[in-house]
């Protein structure tokens, strides 16, 4: 997805034509990313994410908690205002870039929205990868068996794929432990959105159609499809091809975010989003280590 965004905003000056996008990159970066999103629920299994237990399940929750605070307040402390601070303090909290994406999709649309995803996707990705390759070892350093190694980096990396790569490369107990709570975490992408959605639609002063929905339909599609796929009723070719899909969906979409956005947009939002962001980033680590240590006893 990073890769799509670079492209993207490097083709940006190319298709400028006024203050709006095409029709066609406008779609693209709207209905497709919905799709992309209500296909997410295809990863997410409920009977592995009730199997973490309560004390683990309580871990994640109060760090995504804590992830989406922090963004808020240190966003607004650094006049970047709370929409921002949603923005990434959502993506870290939930599962990165995927996340920026939805959470994007029902706050209230401005100039900068498109410049602000856009960063925090840079942002978020970068800051995953950095953790792909540190977590592993500083968790090693703490002493930590492979279980408690495996919650901690799936607690604490955003992006699935970077949570997969940590994991698996401690040891497959690791790798299996931190892929399912991290699909915790994107199980928790519908509440968080629909709670932002709500937020965003009681408190809108501009005209209805300004308004995000109350429900997002591809919100609702999201849950019917971690539904099904519980109920095992998606077969595994079929789950796989869901999947595939919804990546392609999202990349897709990502790819006409960063042609709506050139590159000067971004650079120019300066150093603020990058401080707001590591803040996040550290305060979801420290939360969670100092929770398994403290709360679960190691793990």
């Amino acid at each position: 997805m990073l890769l799509a965004l670079l492209i993207g905003m490097a083709l940006a000056p190319a298709f400028e034509k006024g203050s709006k996008p095409g029709p066609g990159i406008a779609f693209a970066s709207k209905r497709i990313l919905q799709v992309g999103i209500a296909l997410l629920g295809a990863r997410v299994v409920l009977e592995d994410v009730l199997s973490l237990g309560w004390g683990v399940a309580a871990l994640v929750m109060g760090g995504m908690a804590c992830a989406i605070t922090m963004g808020i307040v240190v966003s607004q402390s650094l006049s970047r205002g709370r929409r921002f601070g949603v923005l990434l303090g959502g993506a870290t909290a939930i599962c990165g870039a995927s996340a920026a994406l939805a959470i994007s999709a029902v706050l209230p649309r401005g100039p900068d929205l498109e410049r602000q995803t856009a960063f925090t996707v840079i942002i978020v990705t970068t800051l995953s990868t950095a953790a792909m390759v540190m977590y592993p070892s500083l968790f090693q350093v703490l002493g930590l068996e492979d279980r408690a190694i495996g919650i901690l980096l799936g607690a604490t990396i955003h992006d699935v794929a970077q949570v997969v790569g940590a994991g698996f490369a401690v040891s497959p107990e690791a790798g299996e432990t931190a892929t399912i709570v991290k699909l915790f975490r994107v199980a928790f992408l519908l509440p968080v959105i629909l709670v932002i959605g709500l937020v965003y639609s009681a408190s809108s002063q501009g005209s209805v159609d300004a308004r995000p929905p109350l429900v997002p339909y591809f919100l609702v599609a999201f849950a019917a499809l971690v539904l099904v796929n519980s109920a095992g009723l998606v077969p595994d070719d079929l789950g796989q091809a869901l999947r595939t899909l919804s990546q392609a969906c999202l990349v897709t979409a990502i790819a006409a975010v960063g042609l709506a956005t050139p590159i000067k947009d971004v650079t120019d939002v300066g150093w603020a989003p990058l401080v707001a962001a590591v803040a996040t980033t550290l305060t979801l680590l420290t939360f969670c280590v100092l929770g398994l240590f403290f709360f679960l006893g190691g793990a």
